[in-house]
């Protein structure tokens, strides 16, 4: 397998990428992969850079075992030359990323996670949980462990 980045992209980077993240760590540390697949997260804002992971969200990943270290960042049009993989969680990421995009093959490299869920629907999204109730970190951490079970059935392949 080639060398590859991938950095996960939300909002403020503190929910949705940093969940993805970990899980996504996880599974490449499990298949053995972790010398040919680097991994980060960002957000497309600045409100949080230097900051932790949002408590629920770290909560809702420890109680299903999955370990989150992480320091919020920005992703700025620089990065696009660091990773090959550029995982958006909704369609506000997607838009926000590509105006920040240096050429048309930097755009290229911008996804939205779910697409590599094959029972999700067209264009599905990772809804935010920051205004909502425990239920929905959880539900995060399903979709993005579906997802990114995805990406990296597609990164072996």
């Amino acid at each position: 397998m080639a060398p590859t980045a991938v950095c996960f992209v939300c909002l403020g980077n503190i929910c949705r990428s940093p969940t993805a993240e970990a899980l996504f760590r996880t599974l490449v540390d499990q298949a053995g992969l972790t010398d040919v697949i680097h991994i980060e997260s960002a957000g497309t804002s600045d409100w949080h850079v230097g900051g932790d992971a949002d408590r629920r969200t770290a909560a809702a990943a420890a109680a299903r075992g999955i370990a989150m270290s992480h320091r919020a960042q920005q992703f700025t049009a620089r990065d696009f030359a660091r990773f090959d993989h550029v995982i958006a969680m909704d369609h506000d990421n997607v838009a926000a990323l590509r105006t920040i995009a240096p050429t048309p093959a930097d755009a290229a490299k911008i996804r939205l996670l779910r697409s590599f869920d094959p029972q999700s629907p067209e264009g599905a999204v990772v809804p935010d949980p920051y205004y909502g109730g425990p239920k929905g970190f959880d539900e995060v951490i399903d979709m993005c462990d579906a997802a990114c079970r995805g990406l990296l059935a597609q990164l072996r392949e």
